[in-house]
Formats: structure tokens, sequence, C-alpha cells
């Protein structure tokens, strides 16, 4: 298999410290996929020293030629967004379909995010309001790029999540170290590969393949690093927060999303949505449904309309588009996945279909009468399962949704206007869905969690201004 090679400020090459490569495969037959790089030391400081050089140079490039470069960019990711499908679909383990419907976002992503770049406004203030200060002086803020950014993307959403990251840094005028997920580089090469295509200049975006525990600590505790964006568990958030110093920090961690069915709610919408919103990329998804609760009323009749929607969800070859859900995205997590239905089954929870592993697959699966307390509720599953709870009114619906060291995101089902508006108020999590799942995102809006799921906004707006320092300035007409 050909080595894809790394990208180094520029430069498309091999580990120079430790020559070693490692092959890409597929979840789903181990297929080699790909030969990349395992970045070591060397490599880091390579990159580093690129982007502390190419921050400067991109610094002083006028936004508009920033956005330029950007939007040609986005050009060549929709011209090569079926290849880039596919690639997604390998390594991944993702259904084509919905690979398919990743990498068509990708060229999307890039112009919101080139648009906001050259939209860095700044505030005059009115100094004259301070007492003791007339008009003779005059005040604003200017928004300036952090400079180097470090970006470390997870492997669930490999273009997407990438991008989330990488568009709005570069259209702020940044240089980018981009530390892929392991199992899925080549999908963050074939997009950096548009970049550099459409005329980035030298230094400005690396992207470093190989173990992320290694790489991670380097990139993150160096001082040249101004901004970090890491996508990933809150275990790994948090050793971030106590490694990376002082720097700017953007953190999207780990969920357990909740959705609350209320005796009013349409149960043939609630169910269809649950029944898409909790196995969309076999549940590897920060907002995925994880968890359902139900008020006794409608519990069973809910519950009734949901199994036989998720035992018709078909599994098999991602590349096909009759499978309707794919893989895990290894052995080892499918199995992760399978012995904590299992748990759960043992606690006393009933798994009503599914739990089945085959390889890297998990047969789509619905728990009900799950304790809200327990591990399988409380702790990140990021597999296919939904577990199904029930509370007996509206304040033990809330305490049992915000009952989790997570705040990502929820969702209710209600025709009741008071109580959406109730649900919007007292359920602490990032973005509050009404009449739908969690698993929902327009790429647009300022997307980031509560509590243990994070600290900062994605979103190219919102992301942009995480990419820049605020400055005041102050022009003093007189000398008091």
């Amino acid at each position: 298999m050909d080595l894809t090679p790394m990208l180094i400020g520029g430069d498309w090459r091999s580990a120079v410290g430790t020559g070693r490569t490692e092959n890409v495969t597929s979840p789903y037959d181990g297929a080699v996929l790909g030969t990349v790089p395992v970045a070591g030391k060397d490599d880091v400081e390579a990159a580093l020293s690129a982007a502390e050089a190419g921050a400067g140079r991109w610094r002083s490039t006028p936004a508009h030629a920033r956005m330029k470069i950007l939007l040609r960019a986005a050009e060549l990711a929709d011209q090569r967004a079926s290849d880039i499908a596919k690639i997604i679909s390998a390594e991944a383990g993702k259904t084509i379909t919905e690979a398919s419907g990743e990498a068509s976002r990708s060229g999307e992503i890039i112009r919101l995010a080139a648009f906001e770049g050259t939209q860095l406004y700044g505030d005059t203030l009115p100094l004259d309001a301070n007492r003791g200060t007339g008009l003779e002086k005059v005040g604003f803020t200017l928004r300036q790029p952090c400079g180097v950014v470090v970006a470390i993307s997870p492997f669930n959403y490999p273009a997407l999540l990438v991008l989330h990251k990488l568009a709005p840094a570069l259209a702020a005028g940044n240089a980018v170290v981009l530390k892929p997920a392991r199992t899925t580089p080549l999908t963050a090469l074939a997009l950096a590969a548009c970049f550099v295509d459409a005329g980035l200049p030298e230094g400005v975006l690396s992207v470093l393949t190989g173990p992320g525990g290694e790489l991670g600590d380097l990139l993150v505790s160096d001082p040249r690093v101004r901004k970090i964006s890491f996508t990933g568990s809150t275990a790994i958030g948090e050793r971030i927060t106590r490694m990376a110093g002082v720097k700017k920090l953007s953190l999207e961690l780990g969920a357990s999303c909740p959705v609350i069915i209320m005796p009013d709610a349409d149960l043939e919408l609630a169910s269809s949505a649950v029944a898409a919103g909790g196995y969309v990329n076999a549940g590897q998804v920060c907002i995925s449904v994880q968890r359902v609760i139900a008020h006794p009323a409608v519990s069973g009749d809910f519950l009734d309309a949901l199994v036989p929607k998720v035992e018709a969800i078909r599994l098999g070859d991602p590349s096909s588009p009759a499978t309707g859900m794919g893989t895990l995205i290894t052995t080892g997590e499918a199995e992760r996945v399978r012995q904590s239905i299992a748990a759960a089954a043992a606690g006393g929870a009933r798994v009503l279909t599914g739990g089945e592993r085959d390889g890297s697959m998990v047969s789509p699966t619905v728990v009900a009468d799950v304790d809200p307390s327990s591990p399988f509720a409380q702790d990140e599953l990021f597999g296919p399962a939904v577990a199904v709870s029930t509370a007996e009114d509206w304040e033990s619906a809330v305490r049992q949704a915000n009952g989790t060291a997570y705040g990502l995101a929820a969702g209710i089902f209600t025709s009741d206007v008071a109580g959406a508006v109730r649900a919007m108020r007292e359920i602490d999590a990032g973005s509050i869905h009404i009449n739908w799942t969690p698993l929902w995102r327009a790429d647009l809006m300022p997307y980031g969690g509560l509590k243990g799921s994070g600290i900062g906004k994605e979103g190219p707006r919102w992301a942009v201004e995480e990419m820049t320092e605020l400055k005041t300035v102050i022009l003093h007409g007189r000398p008091w």
C-alpha cells in the first residue's frame, strides 16, 4: 500500500524522527486502506516551527485574500466530495449514505467560516460615560488572530469535526497544527490537500498522523501554542486543561443526551425521531440519543412504537446504499458497548431488541427499565443503544435529564407551549430541541455544552471569535 504523506508546513513528507509508518484499516472487514507516517517529537517540532513562521505570514494577509483562498478550497472540497465520502465510509465504518451527507457539507462549512473571517468587527467605547473622562480620548477594540492553533479531532465525523476547527482558525488568520484521530487520518489529509491546492501559504497548515497521547501531549504543552481546540472524551479534556498552561481552550467533550417524552407528546413523531437519533453513525455521536425519560402513562406505547422501527434498521456493508447502520470504529469498541448492554441487563433492565455483536457491529438496541443512576445512563455509551426510564412528573423528569455530569444537548416532546418554555429554562444543556432529538445540528449555529461536556462554542461565527484575541486601543488627545 502506497504511503500517504503527512503535511508539515506545506511540505508533504514522511516522519523524520521515527521513520515509522502504520496501516489504516477498515473497521468493517480489516482491509488495509492506506499507510501513513507515525510522527514523533522531531515532526512536532518541525510543525510548530513552521506554524510559528506561517502565523506571522498569514496574519499579515488581508482578510479578503484569505477568503479567496478558502473559497477556492471550498470549491475543491465540493469537487472531491464523492471521493472524500468513500474515504470516510471506508475508514470510519460509516454508511456511504451518511458519509456522502458529511462530505457534501464540507464546502459549506469552509464558506461560512471564510465569510466570518472577514467580519471581525470591533466596538467603539463610550469613554466619556466614565466619570473623570471627557471627550479628549477615543477608545475602540480590535480583534487579531491567536497565532498558532492546535486542533485535535475525533474519528466519528472525520470531515465535519476537522473543518469546524480548521476552517474558522484559518479564516481568522491563524496557523494550524491538526492532529486527526489515529483511526481516521486519511479524510483529514484529503481535506488538507484542498487547502494546499487552493494556495494556502507555506507554514500555515500542518497535519500530523500518529499516536494521540504522545503527539497531543507535546502539542498542547508547547508555549508557542496560544489556542487549543479539542473534541473528545471528558477525561482527555481534563488532561489537556492540566497540561496546557495559560492558553485559550475550546473543549467539546462527553455527553449522555436525554430526551423527555411528556404525556401529551406525539408518540409517532417521538419514536421515529429517537429511532433515527439514537443510531446514526452507530450511535457514535456526541449528541446521539442515549437516554429517553418517558412518563409512565405513555412509556409502554412509546416502546411499542419504537422497537419495530429500531428492528427495521439494516446492518451490513457500509459501502452499500442499502445499509442503514454501519460499524463501530473498532472491534474493541463494539465489545465494550456489548458488555455495557449486558451489564445493564444484569442490573435489572430489559433488553427489548438488539445487543448482539458481530465483529465491529452491534445490533441496534433498546433497553427498558433502566435505573437512571446506573452506569448505562450516567456514562457516555457512544454506541447504538437507547436507555429508556420513566419519570412520574415534570420535576423528576428534569431532575433525571440534569442528573449526569454532562450537559451537551437535550430534547423534549410535548404539545404544551408552556412546557416547552419551561424546558428551555430548566434543562441544563448547550442546545435544547423542542419536538425533536438532540441529534440535529446546523453548521452555522453555536454548538457546545455545559458542565462536563466542555467549554467554548463551535459554529463558524462563534469559533472565529474563539480563534481571535481582543485588544483595547485608547487614543489620547491630551496627556491627562
